[in-house]
């Protein structure tokens, strides 16, 4: 009888290791991502502090509590921008569904970027959207942390801003999850497969949500 029990003791035991060592690997095994490169090390997003379009601080509290997109650009861009956030828009729908979720636009053009012009940008994509912007010396550093580079190019009232097609998801706890990254292809505008992204993305939530 005793013999009996311990074998169904041991059984348990056993039984218990085996789904707890399944359940870890579940968690843990490699994603398959299509078009983002997950961070091995999830790190904090530095501290920051800039402004939305509605004049109010947007800092590393403004991240707590909901999935972040990050995607930097400026008003005035002639192709990736506007390219981008009617994407962003097409997506936000299926990305927001089960997670909390916010696509924050960051204007590394403050010198022609007001921010009524903000609002005026991100509400004509989705009223939803926010746009945050500050000096170039807040600008730089959060850009460089999210894994993003910009420079400007020309002189005078018309110069261009050339910078990165990427997007950097952020998790809810301010921790930096994974950066999606346009197909490039020759002579023409970097872009990101919308279906690609949502993929990702929503593996990534799942996963770390």
């Amino acid at each position: 009888m005793m013999q009996s029990k311990s074998l169904v003791i041991s059984c348990l035991i056993t039984f218990g290791l085996l789904g707890g060592g399944l359940a870890y690997y579940q968690h843990h095994r490699p994603l398959t991502l299509i078009t983002t490169t997950e961070y091995p090390t999830k790190k904090l997003v530095i501290p920051f502090h800039l402004t939305n379009q509605y004049g109010k601080s947007f800092t590393n509290e403004s991240l707590q509590g909901k999935w972040t997109l990050f995607f930097v650009g400026y008003t005035t861009c002639p192709d990736i921008c506007p390219t981008a956030m009617t994407k962003l828009a097409a997506a936000y729908p299926k990305l927001k569904k089960d997670h909390p979720f916010q696509i924050v636009f960051i204007s590394v053009d403050p010198e022609r970027d007001s921010l009524h012009k903000l609002k005026e940008y991100t509400t004509f994509f989705n009223k939803h959207f926010i746009a945050v912007t500050g000096s170039q010396s807040q600008l730089l550093p959060l850009t460089r942390n999210l894994g993003m580079a910009y420079s400007k190019v020309g002189e005078g009232k018309n110069y261009l801003i050339s910078h990165s097609a990427t997007m950097t998801l952020v998790s809810p706890k301010g921790l930096k999850i994974g950066i999606i990254k346009p197909q490039v292809v020759p002579g023409r505008i970097p872009q990101i497969k919308n279906e690609d992204m949502e993929a990702d993305v929503l593996k990534l939530m799942d996963r770390y949500g």
